[in-house]
This record gives C-alpha cells, structure tokens and sequence, in this order.
C-alpha cells in the first residue's frame, strides 16, 4: 500500500510468536471508512480484539485510493460511513462510494453504517449487494458477528466458484467421452470419467470396484463404446446370478445332452462376445472350477463348449465388476491369485452416492417422469438420505414418487424415504502443525481454502496457525 495514501494500518501485533508481515497475512483485513477520528479509533480497538487487520480511511478517496492499491480480494469487508462532509445527512457521498468500491472489488462485502437512516437508500443499496445497513451507535457484538460471517460466506463463494471452475475444467477434459446418458456433476466421479477415458482406448483388462448399485455397470458401458471394439457385442453376465453349476455352459457354451435340461447346443457369453467387450459382475461369485478355465481363455482366447472336444478361438476385452473384498478373498483361497492379476490390470473404484452428494440432485431430476418437479422439502429430504441403496435407491425412490404423487410436484411423503434421525456428531480430531502446514502448501497459501480442506473456519484455522507458530513459514498472500 502507497505511503501517500495517509491510510493507516493498526494491528496488535503479538509478540514471541509471528512477525509482522506475516501477521498480516494471517488476519482478515477489515477497512473502516469514515471521517470520525473518535468513530475509527472504537471501531478499530473492537476488531483489533477480535484478531482482525484493520485499515482506516477518513474520505471516499482514500477509501478507493486503499482498495485500488491491495486490489481484488485484498479487503475481506469494508465498514463505511454514509456522509463525509461537515452538515452532511443525506447519504448520496455513501452511495456513490459503495458503488466506487464494489466497481473495484464486485463481491467485496460493505456494510454501511449511519447515524440518520434514510430507509430509500438502504433498501436501494441492500438490492445492488449491500451487506448490512446498521445504525450508528452500533453493538459490538453484533457487528462483530455481521462482519465474521460476512467474511466466511464471502470465502465460501469464493471457494466454491473455483471448485466450479476446476469442475468445468475437469469436465472439458471428457467433453469427448461419450457417457451413455450418465449424469455427473461431482469431482470424484470427474476424476473417475477422466481416467477412464485414458484406459478406454486400450484393450487391457479392467477392474470395477464399488457397492451394489453405484453404477459399475455404466461405467462398463462407457469402456466398451469408447474403446476400440466399440463396434463389436457388449454382452453382460452377472456370476452371482447362475447357479454354479450352469455358470460354465454360461460362460463358454455346452454342447446338446452336456447337462440335465441342455436339448440343443449353445454359445456362451464368450462366443457372444467375439469382437467386443465381455462384461462380468460380481466375479468374486465365480467359483474355483470356472476361475481355472476363465484364467485360460484369459491367456489363450481358448475354450472348449461343455461336452465339446472342439476349441474354440475369441478375442474379446474383459471388463469385470465386483462388491467383494478380493484381497480378502485371495487370502482365504476362495479367489485364485494369478486370475485376480489377470482380471486387475487397472481398478476404478466407483465411489457410493453418499461419497458424491453433488450428483444426487441432477440424478432424481433426471429420473423424473416428464410433468414431474421436485418439492423444496423433497429435495432437502434426497440430500439428506444416506442412500445406502446408491443410485439403484435414488432410481427406484423416484419412480415410486412420479407414480404415486397425486400433484405435478413430488413432496418428501411421496419419496417413501425414512424420517432423518438426528446423528451422533463425532467429536473433530484437531490437526497438528503438519497437517496444517501440509493443506496451506496444497492451497498455495489460501487461507480459506486450506481451512476448508481441513473442516474448520478461517479464524480457527488462524487461531491454531500462531498457536503452532506456522507464521515463520513464508506464506505469499492470495
């Protein structure tokens, strides 16, 4: 900040622990507009105590000459006077500096402060993005609590339009992935689409990890028609579904008279397959006479039809699915190892829709019969559902819903879903100074984004910052 601006910068610097520029860094920066020394001087000694930067202006053109100098983001609230010049009561020189100020900084919070109350220009001001309009003398408390919360939000936002802009970057990476209908709005499953796209070109074997009902079957879809067969058979088996002793006449065709029932001869899936993608779910169900004879035409593309002396040649992509804890498996013995190998050459592990909360909402509004909306209480009631079912739930949840809502506009009683009971809120484990030194780094020095990422508020998150002297560390301020 310019020297010439005779804008002053009052901080109660404590001593042992940060030095002065990086306390700076630390603390929220609150700008005090107004030409009352006295007014300044009680405002600036209140949030002082209350850990705040604090910066003093006496005219309009300081005020804007300051802003200008720290640039966007620079101020994290401003409090301004609505008149400046002596015998002054009718507020225009307040209007016409809020409007300076928010032309420098659009989403910078003002609460405006005024010993005569001109009710026109509050409500006018509220309606261009105004704060709050408090009357002088004010209370300590309250403005104390206006202006954190102000500050909080404002973070939040903040965070939040860039967690959208990476959001739509990481969208733009799958733009020409095609998702067969898929909906998803959250980061994870983002992520997920995005490596899935990198694998989908080869004809490696793949692995889908997840709960029953999270989707492993579309993002087999997705890997069959962005793959290089995608012109070839996608054909699905669910080996948790054939009893065991039909799954290998399932999986590799039995000839007439090979079993009770068999009267004519069949192609297996994997004949089915030939030139495509073979889609296998639940394969921890696959019991250990069928795991020997997959892991050959794994290797080979080789197989015999049950009954059958003849061998038969395929080239087909495997894609399998599983709920099942494999490893667990493996050391039990009930799933052989060198086909887990076999099977897992890359996993995608697809996250439960608890663990994506952002796609709920586009995925029951996706569901919705046509004429059908959602109630503001039944949207309220699909967020806060844990979904154990997972998609399947949501899926099933709606339809139920657009069939039985006697209105166009589905309310939580049509949702069938059980009444939230009120949790056990675990007691938060605090973070130590490597962790906390650890999320500023992955922030690059964002305050409010690190505190988000370590589940506290900003002013926490300064609170422990010097307790743990982490303000030695040079920090570049966003």
């Amino acid at each position: 900040m310019s020297a010439n601006l005779s804008v002053f910068r009052a901080c109660s610097w404590k001593t042992g622990l940060i030095d002065e520029t990086i306390q700076a860094a630390l603390m929220p920066t609150l700008l005090i507009i107004d030409d009352n020394t006295g007014i300044r001087t009680a405002l600036r000694v209140l949030f002082e105590l209350h850990d705040f930067d604090v910066l003093e202006a006496s005219s309009p053109e300081q005020a804007i000459a300051c802003v200008k100098s720290l640039g966007t983001g620079g101020v994290d609230c401003a409090l301004q006077d609505m008149n400046f010049d002596a015998d002054t009561t009718n507020g225009n020189e307040g209007v016409q500096l809020f409007h300076a100020l928010r032309s420098l900084d659009a989403d910078l919070p003002i609460v405006l402060l005024t010993a005569w109350t001109h009710l026109e220009h509050a409500v006018a001001l509220v309606r261009a993005g105004a704060a709050d309009y408090l009357q002088k003398p004010w209370q300590d408390d309250k403005l104390v609590i206006t202006v954190n919360n102000l500050i909080e939000l404002r973070d939040a936002q903040r965070g939040q339009l860039r967690a959208n802009a990476e959001l739509v970057r990481q969208r733009s990476e799958i733009g020409e992935l095609d998702l067969r209908g898929m909906v998803v709005a959250s980061a994870v499953m983002i992520d997920l689409l995005r490596l899935a796209a990198r694998i989908a070109p080869s004809d490696i074997a793949v692995l889908i990890t997840g709960a029953n009902g999270a989707g492993k079957e579309r993002i087999a879809e997705i890997l069959h028609h962005n793959s290089a067969v995608r012109g070839g058979p996608f054909i699905s088996l669910n080996c948790g579904a054939i009893p065991n002793e039909l799954i290998e006449a399932e999986l590799f065709g039995a000839q007439a008279g090979a079993y009770t029932g068999a009267s004519r001869a069949r192609e297996g899936r994997f004949e089915a397959a030939d030139g495509g993608t073979l889609f296998l779910d639940e394969i921890g169900n696959l019991p250990l006479a069928g795991q020997i004879k997959l892991l050959r035409v794994l290797e080979t593309g080789q197989f015999e039809r049950l009954g059958s002396n003849k061998t038969r040649q395929v080239k087909v992509r495997l894609i399998s699915a599983t709920n099942a804890d494999l490893k667990a498996m493996l050391a039990r013995g009930s799933f052989r190892e060198d086909l887990y190998y076999r099977v897992n050459v890359i996993e995608l592990r697809v996250p439960s829709l608890a663990m994506r909360s952002a796609d709920i909402l586009p995925l029951a509004r996706h569901f919705l019969a046509p004429g059908k909306t959602l109630s503001a209480a039944a949207v309220t009631a699909l967020t806060k559902h844990a979904w154990p079912g997972n998609v399947r739930e949501l899926k099933n949840a709606i339809t139920r819903a657009c069939l039985l809502a006697p209105a166009a506009q589905v309310s939580p009683a049509d949702l069938g879903l059980p009444e939230v009971k009120t949790a056990v809120v675990p007691v938060a484990v605090e973070p130590d100074r490597d962790e906390i030194v650890q999320a500023i780094g992955r922030a690059d020095g964002v305050i409010a984004d690190a505190a988000a990422a370590l589940g506290m508020t900003r002013q926490s998150l300064y609170r422990r910052m010097e307790r743990f002297g982490i303000g030695r560390i040079s920090i570049e301020r966003k």
